[in-house]
């Protein structure tokens, strides 16, 4: 499985996307073994300075699990041992109220070829008074701060956070440019996940995107990928079933073979992301495209050039008998259309085939947009 998928982030190399979340007093080596099917398991929250493990403390005593040391930074260390070299990417999520605590994670878990993850997702009242978890959204410089400086030490770096608490996009935006790699959004919605969060990231930014949030099936797992997770992440459901997590990657590589794009977006008219301005016909009725290029402030003769220029010299250009003589006008592979399979037929090309070409040619479209500038 290692092979079939392109998952990159900096020295990290993901197996699948799909994710084992962290869970404060749960996710340990030893609840690791459950999960060797996973493509990243990120071990904590831990909390690593004074003030944290106090708070740590007191939640304890009202029944919650944390995990409580005297020395948090010979356990993690002792922990990144034995869960390191298992084929497993991994990470380490870890909660402080000060800088340094959070460079000297960083340097543990870049030893170990591990990512660091920032917790500002806790949203424990003891967490709370201290500053720390969900309240560091409030305070994006202060945030921004810790980004840049915790990257100085070249670790692959990630924030846990969630939705609704700030205006996401514009948060990450900042927080790219601090030099943040990876987004796991808790995307909380009033019924299950908020997909439009994990559309309007992907959208306006060009961070590797986690999506998390009552993802528990094929059908939710699917969803969260098609509105435009690189990966998706499993917490409660997998400590229910721990089965969950072979599942879902099994789904999502299987998806792989047969598609060749386990994430590929849903039409633009179907309420799709940018990337599926790859599926769209010219932009010469009135249609969903013309409020997506406006969004992307691409120029819709601009966008014809970008569509037209990169079929030229491939199959998709010879289909003279579709709609509009070319495939790059084509619509996604899963909606029946004679006409595009006639000219795959054609042209010897099969469904996979067809799926990269188009891939490739939403690569080439997004690489045309400046996503600071898109509309979310």
């Amino acid at each position: 499985m290692s092979d079939l998928f392109d998952l990159k982030v900096g020295y990290m190399n993901f197996s699948n996307p799909v994710a084992v979340a962290s869970m404060a007093g749960i996710t340990d080596s030893e609840f690791f073994e459950n999960f060797l099917d996973a493509g990243l398991y990120i071990l904590g929250g831990y909390s690593i300075d004074e003030a944290t493990m106090n708070a740590s403390a007191e939640i304890v005593k009202r029944g919650r699990k944390e995990f409580v040391s005297d020395n948090i930074f010979e356990l993690m260390e002792s922990e990144l041992k034995k869960v390191s070299g298992r084929g497993v990417a991994i990470g380490l999520n870890v909660r402080a109220t000060s800088v340094e605590p959070f460079v000297r994670a960083a340097e543990l878990a870049k030893k170990y070829g591990a990512m660091l993850e920032i917790n500002a997702h806790c949203r424990q009242d003891e967490m709370a008074a201290i500053g720390v978890g969900e309240i560091m959204l409030k305070d994006r410089v202060g945030l921004a701060k810790i980004v840049s400086e915790v990257k100085k030490t070249g670790v692959v770096l990630s924030l846990k956070m969630r939705s609704g608490v700030v205006d996401e996009v514009n948060l990450c935006r900042l927080l790219r440019k601090a030099g943040l790699d990876v987004v796991h959004i808790d995307a909380m919605g009033l019924r299950g996940a908020n997909l439009n969060v994990i559309k309007r990231l992907r959208d306006g930014t060009d961070l590797f995107i986690i999506g998390n949030n009552s993802v528990k099936n094929y059908e939710t797992a699917q969803a969260m990928l098609t509105a435009g997770s690189d990966m998706i992440s499993v917490a409660r459901a997998a400590m229910s079933d721990p089965r969950v997590i072979k599942g879902l990657a099994g789904y999502v590589a299987d998806l792989q073979r047969q598609t060749g794009w386990y994430n590929a977006p849903s039409h633009i008219c179907r309420g799709g992301d940018l990337r599926g301005l790859t599926w769209c016909c010219p932009p010469i009725k009135d249609c969903p495209i013309h409020s997506a290029l406006n969004r992307a402030n691409l120029d819709p003769e601009q966008f014809a050039r970008i569509k037209i220029g990169f079929g030229k010299d491939t199959k998709l250009d010879k289909a003279h008998s579709t709609c509009f003589g070319s495939m790059i006008w084509c619509c996604k592979f899963n909606k029946p259309c004679y006409l595009r399979d006639d000219s795959m037929e054609g042209n010897r090309m099969d469904s996979k085939e067809y799926v990269a070409l188009k891939k490739k040619l939403s690569e080439e479209i997004i690489k045309n947009i400046d996503k600071d500038k898109v509309i979310t």
